[in-house]
């Protein structure tokens, strides 16, 4: 009896260390089929953003010399080998040029800073329309592609440090253009973007103050930590990621304070507009009514406008529709207060023009 027992042991034992090994053999192709995929979305974002990188020819070529420049930012935050060659060299990063057809370089022209939104996105032909606006008031504009942006490889994508040195990574665009384009007036540059695009915005003047001369911030996120509260655990696992921030607000509430304009509001020196919407499903008005509240403590002085129930939700001013252009009037209006543009639209018939001649 005892010897069938131990012979029914070592038959068990032998069954038991043969699953074992294929559950961990199973794991092992698990885990290399979630690489090839990860990979192959990477290679589809490059592809994608190939793809568009041509459309914008076809969009805004007559009105822009476009042009796409490859310059560098700080160095990553995180280096995964610290001690391999290239390790602690500056990250490079891209950037859109778009330059108005017909003007004399022998004057001097406003530029404009144009950081797009997202965790991780990038600039592409959903802005194109604004693009158009921008190139008949005469303004130059740089979109700078920071890191985290998608369409340049998974690494790229992995150098996010949102709120963090994708501000800086911004600022060396601005810096980038003063240096090479002796057409660009260093005393007329302001800086816009919606969304993250605008937490950027706002973050560059309030480290670089007095770098810009002005800004806009459309539906910006504005607060990580609330934020956090009322997103989805999947969103959270984004940022709390080990090439991300690393932790949770949980965990760091601190760090997600530091990358958070409204914790940031006595900063402001700069002359600043602010938009949102009430309907917004991206990001919560409270939000922005937590940044407005913030600066108003601190005296700040600055405009805002908080739109109800406008269509569109979060991109209420970014769309064709002739509401969302009577809006993006108000912000080309007061952009154009400082930048002063050779041809600033001055109503909304001449808004709507550019878009379909670009005159």
């Amino acid at each position: 009896m005892r010897r069938l027992f131990l012979l029914n042991l070592l038959i068990f034992s032998f069954f038991v260390s043969a699953a074992q090994e294929d559950v961990e053999s199973l794991k092992k192709e698990i885990e290399q089929l979630n690489n090839r995929i990860t990979n192959l979305r990477h290679s589809f974002n490059s592809l994608e953003k190939s793809i568009d990188d041509i459309y914008w020819y076809n969009r805004v070529g007559e009105l822009a010399f476009i042009d796409k420049v490859i310059l560098t930012g700080p160095k990553k935050r995180v280096e995964k080998n610290p001690t391999a060659q290239g390790a602690g060299n500056p990250l490079k990063i891209q950037a859109y040029i778009f330059i108005p057809k017909g003007i004399d370089t022998n004057k001097k022209y406003p530029l404009l800073v144009l950081p797009h939104g997202g965790v991780h996105s990038n600039f592409n032909t959903y802005y194109d329309h604004i693009i158009k606006e921008l190139m008949v008031q005469r303004y130059i504009v740089v979109a700078p592609e920071y890191r985290g942006s998608t369409g340049y490889g998974k690494g790229f994508y992995e150098a996010i440090d949102y709120g963090g040195l994708e501000v800086q990574d911004t600022k060396a665009t601005r810096d980038y253009m003063l240096e090479n384009y002796d057409f660009i007036d260093k005393n007329r540059v302001g800086i816009f973007g919606w969304s993250h695009g605008g937490l950027i915005s706002l973050m560059n003047i309030f480290e670089f103050p007095e770098s810009y001369k002005v800004a806009y911030a459309g539906v910006p996120v504005s607060d990580l930590i609330a934020r956090m509260g009322y997103k989805t655990q999947r969103y959270r696992d984004l940022y709390s990621a080990d090439y991300h921030i690393g932790k949770s607000a949980y965990e760091d509430v601190n760090e997600y304070r530091r990358r958070s304009p409204a914790w940031n509001a006595h900063k402001l020196q700069t002359p600043l507009l602010i938009h949102t919407n009430t309907n917004d499903e991206d990001v919560n008005v409270f939000e922005v009514e937590h940044l407005i509240k913030s600066l108003k403590a601190e005296g700040k002085k600055f405009e805002y406008e908080i739109y109800k129930d406008i269509p569109g939700g979060h991109a209420f001013d970014r769309l064709d529709t002739k509401k969302a252009k009577e809006i993006r009037l108000k912000i080309y209006k007061f952009l154009n207060g400082y930048l002063s543009p050779e041809n600033g639209f001055q109503n909304i018939e001449e808004l709507h023009k550019a878009s379909y001649t670009g005159f």
